[in-house]
């Protein structure tokens, strides 16, 4: 299981990025917000539309949940 948060911060197209907390490129504590501890992307992706309406997964942590 990972944990995982979303990206307070929208990329340039719109999306809150989910990441592991693992992943090179998860934002700094104040700029995310935890989701939970999953054993894959996809439950985390419906709890960060939670917070969010466009949500995609890190290309680098959460690859199966990137889409282009």
């Amino acid at each position: 299981m990972a944990y995982y948060y979303v990206n307070k911060n929208s990329q340039a197209n719109g999306d809150h990025e989910v990441h592991t907390l693992t992943c090179s490129f998860v934002p700094k504590e104040e700029n995310r917000i935890y989701l939970g501890s999953f054993n894959g992307c996809s439950l985390a992706v419906i709890e960060a539309r939670k917070h969010y309406s466009k949500v995609n997964g890190c290309y680098y942590c959460s690859t199966s949940c990137h889409t282009s």
